[in-house]
């Protein structure tokens, strides 16, 4: 197949789930930069914008430039609505569940890295996640003009209601069929069927095997699914859409994309990293999370260091020491969660171009399988 006619079979892939939502490719992008996901939306993807580190007080402002930048193409909000949280973000509370030994490693690990004070708030120093506090990102999320809600560690079906009362799409990130049945129960419109190779919160499934399973669950009830979990190629995405899935949800790859404006250290650790250099940790959140290997994991695992306190209080605990790490780079301790796709992030290149290389590979990919199937 010539370049061009690779290019212009590529649009042929469009799904179901495409004209439902009315874009133009199968290619959901997730990221907490406004300009990857206005790009990923002006390349004809679904953008999806996560809120889940944001003040809410800044959430609806943030949401109409996203709106302003694309017009009227569809993008989707994705919320992080984690059970087990307290009622509220009481300092006082929240400091009786953080043990002093843990507090001396965190210390400690200043010290032994060389790490000076932060200047700059984040989110992490700033808020605690709390029921109160997503309550508020909710409402923020509802009262917007946003396409799409997606929520991930969790499926409140008050929550799912509301949304699909505000005449939002509904979509659950799930990393088993357990998850699965109770987003269907919850009246989800839209499955990303998340498999452990992904970065971020994952679960204990690899992709391959998860896919065709939600699949064959989300079916009967006329479910879309999308593929979630190390996809970073159109191969990939071609064999997603093989398993039935309708498309695939891709993070890890948009880290190295000029509208990322990713710092250059971690940047560096992204395109020099394998598959073999993400783990799976709790010394990030609390909760299991893919993230790319640094001295940060590694202080974490190593013996005698103490157990990760579960969310919020690990990130209550670890905020302002990694807050200062990024404001200072500190290389040793820069990570971002990524999952194994992070393989093919090799060079920083333009989410355009992100979005069209994936089209070619998948036009290149069923060029190649056709030749392979008629012998």
């Amino acid at each position: 197949m010539s370049p061009t006619g690779a290019t212009a079979a590529a649009h042929s892939f469009r799904t179901p789930v495409c004209d439902r939502l009315g874009i133009t490719t199968p290619i959901f992008g997730f990221s907490h930069e406004i300009d990857v996901v206005a790009a990923i939306c002006a390349a004809g993807g679904f953008g999806v914008f996560g809120v889940a580190r944001d003040d809410p007080a800044r959430i609806p402002g943030k949401l109409a430039e996203l709106r302003e930048r694309v017009g009227d193409a569809p993008f989707g909000v994705d919320l992080m609505l984690p059970p087990g949280v307290p009622e509220r973000s009481d300092p006082e509370e929240i400091a009786r569940h953080i043990p002093e030994g843990h507090r001396r490693f965190v210390q400690d690990l200043g010290r032994k890295y060389d790490v000076p004070q932060a200047t700059r708030e984040t989110f992490f120093t700033s808020f605690v996640r709390s029921r109160e506090l997503f309550e508020r990102q909710i409402e923020a999320v509802l009262a917007s003009d946003a396409d799409l809600v997606a929520t991930a560690i969790g499926v409140p079906p008050e929550v799912i209601a509301r949304a699909r009362s505000a005449r939002k799409t509904t979509l659950s990130l799930i990393g088993s069929p357990r998850h699965a049945r109770a987003a269907m129960a919850a009246g989800v419109e839209i499955l990303v069927a998340q498999g452990y190779d992904a970065g971020g919160h994952t679960g204990p499934i690899g992709t391959m095997s998860l896919i065709p399973q939600i699949v064959e669950m989300a079916r009967p009830a006329g479910i879309p699914v999308i593929a979630a979990g190390g996809i970073a190629t159109g191969s990939q995405l071609l064999a997603a859409l093989a398993m039935g899935a309708q498309g695939a949800w891709l993070g890890t790859a948009w880290l190295a994309a000029r509208e990322n404006h990713t710092q250059r250290t971690l940047l560096r650790k992204l395109i020099d990293a394998g598959s073999e250099d993400t783990v799976i940790t709790r010394a990030h959140s609390g909760k299991p999370c893919r993230v790319v290997r640094s001295a940060w994991s590694d202080e974490w695992s190593a013996p005698g260091a103490p157990t990760p306190l579960p969310m919020p209080y690990h990130q209550a605990l670890t905020g302002d020491l990694l807050a200062a790490v990024e404001e200072h780079d500190v290389a040793p301790l820069v990570y971002e969660a990524a999952g194994q796709g992070v393989a093919w992030v090799r060079h920083e290149e333009g989410v355009a171009d992100i979005v069209a290389r994936l089209e070619r590979e998948m036009s290149e990919s069923w060029a190649a399988l056709r030749i392979l199937a008629t012998g």
